[in-house]
């Protein structure tokens, strides 16, 4: 018999997701039913409630005065690291570049070494919390990268961790494997593309945790040529491709992803009008990280390009130690202010767009009948409090498969 685990009655509003005649669909008043993890029905509350009555539910939860939303699904992060670099952001802050850091061992390779030191149980204590306050501020699935290892016993590790954490905690935890994110100090780039693809990913494959291959295809890292390579030979081990493209320089890491068909390119900041042709044409989502430019004071990506031009577009933390910052919801705010997009467009960026990025538009992002019920409730009346409060976390309650995983029950 199928248990009627909870249903959200009375919401100011519900959003269920990107509309077909406007930008979202959303029932006012309106109520929603969690069967099995899933949504049964949503729709108007007394309509809802009679045919599925609160007082059956496990968990009735009255959300007069609150919209309710998808989970955010936060399709791009560097969240396992080891290491404080604070410091960077201050001498970001004196007029120093983030190339000049990382040339002076700083940056990525800085991080390297913290994690190589590291020991799995520091690195999971470490990413733990991380996830805690993700799901507080309303993230129901994130997408984590290797990547701080470059080294294939490292590597694995990093993967290994992201695969217990994604045991543990209540988020759904997606695993990518991003050996070519760095070049180590003793190595040149060619040589070091050469282990990737000979000793990594072998080992990625066998391991069979990560489900992407991610590389920074960027000016004085991963040319295109070398970054083809990685991503042919990780789709030759079963892993679907990602790309850093365009966001230094433009240096053709767009044209590559559509080219091999990648689930999405992400940053952007310099793709042109023929990236984002080729990008929508091939049906690569690009993966926009607001929060990358904010943190290094850059110019952001030109949302408003994507989605004039008739594509979508995906909109994600980066949070990594040097993008601090764990929160859709600010990520939401600055694409509003930084980016030029509604509130409605940023909401359905952060959640039906993650998904698609992340391969799952037919399993999370959106509130319709027979998707996962990952749900956030909003302490305000309208969606449009995410990006408006930005000050303050305004996620009251999270369902992660309709169960109660954060915050209270009213």
């Amino acid at each position: 018999m199928t248990e009627l685990t909870t249903v959200i009655h009375d919401a100011s509003e519900i959003v269920v997701g990107p509309g077909t005649d406007a930008p979202l669909e959303r029932y006012e008043n309106a109520a929603i039913a969690v069967t099995d993890g899933r949504v049964a029905a949503i729709g108007p509350t007394e309509e809802i409630t009679d045919e599925y009555p609160a007082e059956n539910a496990t968990h009735a939860i009255d959300a007069s005065g609150r919209s309710v939303i998808p989970g955010f699904v936060d399709s791009h992060t560097h969240g396992l690291f080891a290491g404080d670099r604070s410091d960077e952001f201050a001498a970001k802050l004196g007029g120093e570049q983030y190339q000049e850091i990382l040339a002076e061992g700083g940056g990525i390779l800085r991080t390297v070494n913290a994690v190589r030191e590291a020991s799995d149980d520091e690195l999971l204590a470490n990413l733990l919390p991380h996830l805690d306050t993700m799901c507080a501020h309303g993230t129901t699935t994130v997408e984590i990268k290797s990547g701080y290892g470059l080294d294939t016993e490292t590597e694995l590790r990093m993967l290994d961790v992201i695969q217990r954490a994604d045991e543990q905690h209540p988020i759904d935890v997606v695993a990518t494997f991003m050996g070519a994110h760095a070049v180590p100090e003793d190595e040149d780039a060619e040589s070091y593309t050469d282990r990737v693809i000979d000793e990594q990913l072998p080992a990625v494959a066998e391991q069979g945790i990560a489900e992407f291959c991610d590389v920074f295809c960027e000016e004085d890292v991963f040319s295109v040529e070398q970054s083809r390579r990685v991503l042919e030979a990780g789709m030759e081990h079963g892993l679907t491709p990602k790309v850093h493209a365009e966001e230094f320089v433009r240096l053709g890491g767009a044209q590559l992803a559509a080219e091999l068909g990648a689930t999405s390119a992400d940053h952007l900041l310099h793709a042109n009008a023929d990236d984002r042709a080729a990008l929508a044409e091939a049906g690569v989502t690009p993966v926009l990280l607001p929060g990358t430019a904010f943190s290094l004071g850059a110019d952001y990506a030109d949302a408003r390009a994507f989605l004039d031009d008739g594509g979508s577009v995906a909109v994600a933390t980066d949070f990594n130690p040097n993008c601090h910052s764990q929160s859709m919801g600010f990520a939401i705010a600055l694409a509003c202010v930084g980016m030029e997009m509604t509130p409605a467009e940023a909401l359905v960026a952060g959640t039906h767009g993650g998904a698609r990025a992340l391969d799952r538009a037919g399993e999370a992002g959106t509130l319709r009948e027979g998707m996962l019920a990952d749900v956030a409730i909003v302490d305000a009346p309208s969606h449009i409090h995410v990006p408006y409060n930005f000050g303050v976390n305004t996620i009251e309650t999270v369902l992660k498969d309709g169960e109660p995983v954060h915050g209270g029950q009213r």
